[in-house]
């Protein structure tokens, strides 16, 4: 089973915040992580410090390598910073 997994600690979320599952709306200083495996990644987020993390709203995602997954996690870091009520971003599909 192939697995890859990355984190970004004291990422401050534009206005508007972070759409989750579990807490709604989070706002403020997050860390974000993100779990790819096989052919899944899951995005996560935290208040940063604390022990509870929120599903991040659009996740899981289809993630069909650890670079696809790396890229998601870059692009949702940037999602993230930009703030709006931000989710999981799509990634565009690279042809076959």
């Amino acid at each position: 089973m192939s697995w890859a997994s990355w984190t970004t600690a004291g990422v401050y979320t534009g206005r508007g915040g972070v759409l989750t599952v579990e807490a709604g709306v989070v706002t403020g200083d997050v860390t974000v992580h993100t779990t790819w495996a096989e052919t899944e990644a899951r995005v996560a987020v935290q208040y940063s410090g604390a022990s509870d993390w929120f599903t991040m709203s659009g996740s899981p995602v289809p993630c069909a390598s650890e670079e696809e997954s790396r890229d998601l996690h870059d692009a949702v870091v940037a999602a993230v910073r930009e703030g709006n009520g931000a989710t999981v971003p799509n990634l565009p599909v690279p042809p076959v």
